[in-house]
């Protein structure tokens, strides 16, 4: 008798190890007693994973597998198949060679779905094999309303071609531009922008003007990611807009700009930072989103963990003295400043920011913008302030001398300041400060805590699933078995990413924080400008301090994060 390719199927994945003989028993139990497919069967239960069942499926059936998250599909090519259609067969076209047309599917064995696809588009059918997840995701991007409104909107505007001579200047009509900024395809082309941007949590929107198109991009959980493209004739029209909302001047394309504006999305009302910046091929527009609603949360929904926490609670509760949250760009050193005098504002203090620029707007706070063009620099503006009786003052952040030299001699003479440093590590922001001039017996005296601090990508949980890791890794990374038995950590997690999280495998991210509280010992080394590692290692041992790897890998042990992110993110002790 024929073995039939269901029962081929199933000798793959259970001689590849990739499924269990009593799985398989409960999945084809399910079956008898429910019908439907045993392939999605076994997936929606977690006996074998979506990608392992492809595989196996490509080689059993000699067709190829696709990877959808990394191929682009033309848009004519996505007009051939309607999206009901695409939907109904779990199914999109791929691409058209000549009367042939390449159809990826979940499932290429469904013969009604070619046979229809066939008759419907008058084209033959080669189908390649990608995940059901992989073509819903595919699916919402390519026939998404988002790009399609967008699209719809476009074709209102008049074609005129922007003209660029040889040396790169446009000859605008800037009259022209602003009475075509406010038309309303464009306004609400702008609109449809924002409010997406909002929806897929976005920190920052990119729009970039390229040779032949206008793309526009999305930072999501610190990575970027294309969201679509416009016609380049609609370039000038969609700047001006962003500026014209932003309050600047659309006829100034030379120099960069910086302006915000304000909307209201889902209740909320998000502030939006924006960086104009003259390039190649226009203007670069970059925005900033600034939702207050987050900062009210306060410190501990961060998620930092309770030890560095405490630590950190501790310091604040002081009168005055400095506080230093040092980071790279992007590791949330702002949100933690504001949360914490967000927390600290009430009617009793006077609280006072130097920003550079002012990114969230607080009431009850007195926030300065630095204007180093007119010499309101955040050295001069501190000079004043400390003239305005403040009993907090929050400096964006420490660039150069001067301002650490006022800032230090501020917190000696009765105000608590809050201000950041680049540097890798809590104990760097020491002796950072000792080699930009400061004395040492001025550091010593002024400072509470110095902290580090990092964002994580969390695992996505719609797709997370257990995987096993080396034992050799796990100890070359300073993990035991002994450890892992006394914390109770039974698995390991990974994601295979999904349509939640844009095949990422990654959805929000957490904190991680490096707290070292000064001590008179530490205090004595900073005297004798010992080294930084020399400081650090004693505020682990001694001290305790757990460092951002410590940090990074109980997040890791708890299920919330990955090794990949853990190794991406912190740097060995």
């Amino acid at each position: 008798m024929m073995e039939s390719f269901r029962d081929k199927l199933i000798a793959v994945l259970v001689k590849g190890n990739l499924l269990k003989e009593r799985d398989l028993d409960k999945a084809l139990e399910i079956q008898k007693k429910s019908g439907g497919s045993l392939g999605k069967i076994l997936v929606e239960k977690g006996y074998v994973s979506e990608k392992d069942l492809m595989v196996a499926m490509s080689r059993q059936l000699n067709i190829p597998p696709i990877n959808l998250s990394k191929y682009k599909i033309a848009p004519a090519v996505i007009q051939i198949i309607p999206e009901k259609v695409a939907k109904k067969y779990s199914l999109i076209p791929v691409s058209k060679i000549g009367n042939a047309v390449t159809l990826a599917m979940s499932d290429p064995l469904n013969i009604l779905a070619i046979d229809e696809i066939k008759i419907l588009t008058n084209y033959d059918i080669d189908p390649v094999i990608a995940t059901e997840n992989d073509i819903k995701e595919a699916i919402t991007n390519y026939y998404g309303a988002h790009s399609q409104e967008i699209s719809k909107l476009l074709d209102d505007v008049p074609q005129e071609e922007v003209e660029i001579e040889s040396d790169q200047e446009e000859k605008i009509d800037v009259s022209e531009i602003a009475e075509e900024s406010q038309k309303a395809p464009i306004v609400k082309v702008v609109s449809l922008i924002l409010n997406e941007a909002m929806k897929r949590r976005a920190s920052d929107i990119h729009i970039e003007p390229c040779e032949k198109f206008l793309r526009v991009r999305y930072r999501i959980d610190g990575s970027l990611r294309e969201a679509l493209t416009l016609p380049k004739k609609n370039q000038n029209a969609v700047i001006a807009r962003l500026k014209i909302m932003s309050k600047l001047d659309i006829t100034e394309t030379r120099i960069p700009q910086d302006g915000r504006f304000k909307i209201s999305f889902e209740g909320k009302e998000i502030d939006f930072r924006v960086s104009v910046l003259p390039i190649t091929f226009g203007g670069k527009v970059v925005m900033r989103a600034l939702d207050k609603s987050s900062l009210s949360m306060g410190l501990d929904k961060l998620g930092f963990l309770p030890k560095p926490l405490e630590t950190f609670k501790t310091a604040l509760a002081r009168p005055y003295g400095m506080i230093l949250v040092t980071g790279p760009t992007g590791s949330g050193k702002s949100t933690t400043l504001y949360s914490i005098i967000n927390q600290l504002n009430t009617l009793e203090r006077n609280i006072v920011t130097l920003e550079d620029p002012v990114e969230y707007e607080l009431a009850g706070i007195t926030q300065i913008p630095a204007r180093p063009e007119i010499g309101l620099t955040f050295a001069n503006a501190l000079k004043s302030v400390l003239r305005q009786s403040p009993d907090i003052v929050m400096i964006g952040e420490i660039r150069d001398f001067e301002t650490a030299d006022i800032a230090i001699k501020a917190s000696l003479t009765g105000q608590l300041i809050l201000s950041t440093l680049h540097t890798n590590d809590a104990a760097g922001a020491l002796t950072r400060l000792i080699d930009m001039g400061v004395e040492p017996f001025l550091t010593a005296s002024s400072l509470i805590l110095s902290s580090a601090q990092r964002l994580m990508r969390k695992i996505c949980p719609n797709c997370k699933e257990e995987v096993e890791i080396p034992k050799i890794v796990l100890e070359r990374i300073g993990v035991n078995a002994g450890e892992l038995a006394r914390k109770g950590v039974k698995a390991f997690y990974k994601s295979r990413g999904c349509a939640k999280c844009n095949n990422t495998g990654y959805y929000g991210r957490i904190g991680i924080l490096e707290a070292l509280l000064l001590d008179d010992k530490v205090r004595d080394m900073i005297m004798r400008k010992a080294p930084s590692d020399d400081i650090k290692n004693y505020a682990i041992k001694e001290l305790g301090m757990v460092t951002l790897r410590d940090n990074a890998m109980e997040n890791f042990m708890n299920g919330l994060t990955s090794l990949e992110e853990v190794l991406r993110v912190t740097a060995e002790d």
